[in-house]
């Protein structure tokens, strides 16, 4: 359990917490704080993603009381809660005077200070057992709510790691429906936030820093960028005494109502390693190719552990393709999870450089393709990119049925496509990388793939991505029959 008067103990310090690319949240909660009216706020999120760490800079100076709900009973929470809620407040509080939820809410919801006044409860979804027992709670802050009061200001956050069960609370037919006033999710930190976090000297090496650790702020925390990437890799993601690594294989434990962890983990560990379809899923873990499959990979997927991709052409009955949407968990099941036994036995420097090192860059480059498109949104507001609809890439044959890979294919919002290629390279990429890509995109049409057609007018933009840069030239060549043609560096993906 938290409790804190935020003026008193944030405001005051010396060294106030920092936040990271979460001013637009926090602006919106401090206006909704403001608002002359009480206000319901939800927030969602996985754990270690922020949500706490938000909450608690954003009100530095106003007051504000908080609860974080432990797993536990709910009479096992309603107590503390009252209790740290007397010591806040100072008023006297007996928690037998208030033995129902909504006598708790109505509590709360009477509280006087001053304005604006903040109640946070975190990891709401603890306060019940099940979900159909968080339905119940939420009735009752329901029938509190109701309630008349006279207008003032007063803010309610509902804050949860579980995030399916938290934003059902929000759904038509719940009893909270309509009543939030701001919703939101909160998402890991992307490749730049991420580096502000982990901001070692070489740009090359931020891009790797977030192929192993993602842009999961609790993960990035433990890094020192004062040591090589190599070394934090291995003393935080290798050892068996690793923090991130013990963070990331007890995450799927921590999950509410999860059942056949080791089936979570298995498929997490096939996706990672290549299998992106059922079928192939299914033969990897040997879990059934049945319906309890898809819920296990619909559940993963809801909780933000993996993402479900489609072409950009696929039919309605065509396979799903799914990836790891985490770096630091597909860094874990590519590389740790398949040498434990040995982790355990030899120094985790002497594992990397037997078994990291030669599969590092292949690895990273395929992280790579997704920082490009993060850059991309990221540049597109100051640059004036065309607005993109979706991203994706695509693979299938040509008419010979020779394989065909294509990095970028995005279709935008003005009907064009954006297509290209994304580079982890050590070297200038030459003008050859523009031309396989027309011939791929021409084999695509051939073999009747339309967006391909679209792709290769005159009018519809390339996107090149080289972690090296481009030689000499590249772009004149690319933009030769009048395309326009964006070609980005990393010192493009991190210039101010």
């Amino acid at each position: 359990m938290l409790a804190f008067t935020i003026a008193g103990d944030i405001a005051s310090s010396s060294h106030p917490p920092t936040l990271i690319d979460r001013q637009a949240e926090v602006a919106e909660l401090r206006s909704l704080a403001t608002a002359g009216e009480p206000r319901l706020a939800l927030l969602t999120g996985r754990r270690r993603v922020g949500k706490t760490f938000l909450l608690l800079a954003t009100w530095t100076e106003r007051q504000a009381f908080a609860f974080t709900a432990s797993r536990t009973s709910p009479e096992q929470n309603r107590r503390p809660l009252l209790l740290d809620l007397a010591r806040w407040s100072g008023e006297p509080i007996e928690p037998d005077d208030h033995p129902t939820w909504r006598s708790v809410f109505q509590l709360l919801l009477d509280l006087r200070a001053p304005e604006p006044l903040v109640v946070v409860i975190d990891e709401f979804q603890h306060l019940a057992e099940d979900e159909r027992g968080l339905a119940t709670v939420a009735s009752e802050l329901n029938a509190a709510w109701e309630r008349r009061r006279p207008p003032r200001s007063f803010l309610m956050v509902l804050a949860g790691s579980v995030v399916h069960t938290m934003e059902a609370l929000a759904g038509g037919g719940a009893p909270l429906y309509g009543r939030f006033h701001w919703r939101h999710h909160l998402e890991p930190f992307d490749y730049r936030d991420a580096a502000a976090l982990a901001p070692f000297d070489s740009l090359r090496e931020r891009i790797e820093a977030y192929a192993v650790f993602g842009g999961t702020p609790r993960y990035l925390a433990a890094v020192d960028p004062t040591a090589p990437l190599v070394e934090n890799a291995a003393r935080l993601s290798l050892s068996p005494r690793g923090e991130v690594r013990q963070l990331v294989e007890t995450a799927l434990d921590q999950e509410q109502g999860l059942r056949d962890v080791p089936k979570y983990r298995a498929i997490l560990r096939a996706v990672a390693t290549g299998q992106t379809r059922r079928n192939e899923i299914a033969q990897r873990t040997g879990v059934a190719h049945d319906a309890g499959l898809r819920d296990k990979l619909a559940r993963l997927v809801d909780l933000g552990y993996l993402t479900a991709r489609t072409k950009v052409d696929a039919r309605p009955n065509e396979a799903v393709a799914y990836a790891v949407a985490d770096p630091a968990v597909r860094f874990h099941h590519r590389f740790v999870e398949p040498h434990l036994a040995l982790l355990d036995r030899e120094a985790p420097l002497d594992v990397w450089t037997a078994f990291v090192a030669p599969r590092f860059a292949a690895f990273v480059g395929i992280e790579f393709e997704r920082v490009a498109t993060q850059a991309y949104d990221r540049l597109r507001r100051t640059r004036g990119y065309p607005l993109v609809e979706r991203w994706g890439r695509w693979e299938g044959r040509d008419q010979e049925g020779a394989l065909l890979k294509i990095d970028v294919v995005a279709p935008l919002i003005d009907g064009r496509i954006l297509s290209g290629a994304v580079k982890w390279n050590a070297r200038p990429t030459p003008a050859d990388v523009h031309f396989r890509h027309l011939a791929m995109l021409e084999r695509a049409a051939a073999a009747g793939r339309a967006w391909a057609h679209t792709a290769l007018q005159a009018d519809d933009p390339l996107l090149y991505v080289a972690a090296a840069g481009f030689e000499e030239g590249f772009v004149d060549v690319a933009a030769r029959q009048g395309r326009p043609v964006i070609a980005l560096t990393l010192d493009d993906l991190f210039a101010d």
